[in-house]
């Protein structure tokens, strides 16, 4: 029978935002990596929120940094609450651990919140 257990955010320290710093690919924050055991299901959620007076587009790359290949990507409205942008989407164990990481148009505006169900 598996088992659950819900988790923060390995990128968050103690369950508090995480702050997209990067704005491109090539510095890109690490929102979460999954697990290196096979077996394991990492469903995460995760939430947006936009501190500056305008709307910015936040991307995720999802399991791979290979644009478009894992590439979800959200434009997060200015100053107007949190947004769901990952509604429960699975990430599976792998070998070497696949991740989550975000970029944003604008450096420094764009806050991440959530947590894992780990299912094993």
């Amino acid at each position: 029978m598996a088992t659950f257990s819900k988790t923060i955010l390995s990128g968050s320290t103690d369950g508090k935002a995480i702050k997209v710093t990067g704005t491109s690919t090539a510095a890109p924050v690490t929102v979460h990596t999954a697990s290196t055991i096979v077996a394991t299901l990492h469903e995460i959620w995760i939430y947006a929120n936009n501190t500056s007076g305008t709307d910015v587009k936040l991307t995720l790359e999802w399991g791979t940094a290979t644009a478009a290949d894992g590439n979800i990507e959200y434009t997060v409205k200015a100053e107007n609450g949190l947004y769901l942008i990952i509604p429960g989407l699975l990430l599976k164990g792998n070998a070497t651990a696949l991740t989550v990481k975000a970029f944003a148009g604008t450096a420094d505006v764009i806050l991440l919140t959530g947590y894992v169900n780990v299912i094993a």
